[in-house]
């Protein structure tokens, strides 16, 4: 799959086969991620991998629904803002580290997409319980997770916004 069909073929899935996701994609997936951009290419990154059952199905207590339980596993993705503010102080706190995640997330979604798996970014979900089930410490924060898995379903194209619209060129 090239580039431009990896980007604008990629749907957020929320069903899945039960079929397990073999090891070596989980770390190719993985290495994506570590492949993102960072400021200063600090990688202010931290990522928790979750296959077991139970600790999938707990980890659903943190949002509304419970779809993603069916995911082969979860990749929970943490900012490490401390990492970022030695370098660029309050700015790489509240904003870089959050860019750089967002950008290993990216990365982490195209590539599941390109072998064959799907997934979907999950924004909302309670962070403290997140954080309390997973017994990640108070220098990282968890500000994304991706179930992912082997697709049992295939969306639809979803409407975007035109270029037009959200496009201002300052050339003329």
């Amino acid at each position: 799959m090239d580039f431009e069909q990896a980007v604008f073929t990629r749907r957020s899935i929320r069903r899945y086969t039960n079929r397990e996701v073999p090891e070596g994609m989980i770390h190719q997936l993985l290495r994506a991620g570590l492949a993102a951009p960072s400021g200063g290419n600090l990688q202010p990154w931290h990522f928790y991998v979750v296959r077991e059952r139970a600790l999938k199905e707990k980890l659903c207590e943190c949002f509304s629904f419970s779809w993603p339980k069916e995911a082969s596993f979860f990749i929970i993705v943490c900012a490490q803002a401390s990492r970022s503010a030695e370098k660029y102080g309050e700015r790489g706190e509240s904003l870089y580290c959050i860019q750089d995640t967002a950008a290993a997330v990216e990365n982490i979604l195209l590539c599941a997409h390109a072998l064959g798996l799907g997934s979907c970014w999950i924004g909302s979900f309670d962070e403290s319980l997140c954080s309390k089930i997973l017994h990640i410490g108070s220098d990282l924060r968890p500000v994304a997770i991706l179930p992912v898995g082997f697709p049992a379903e295939q969306p639809e194209e979803r409407p975007r916004r035109p270029i037009a619209e959200v496009v201002t060129f300052l050339d003329e």
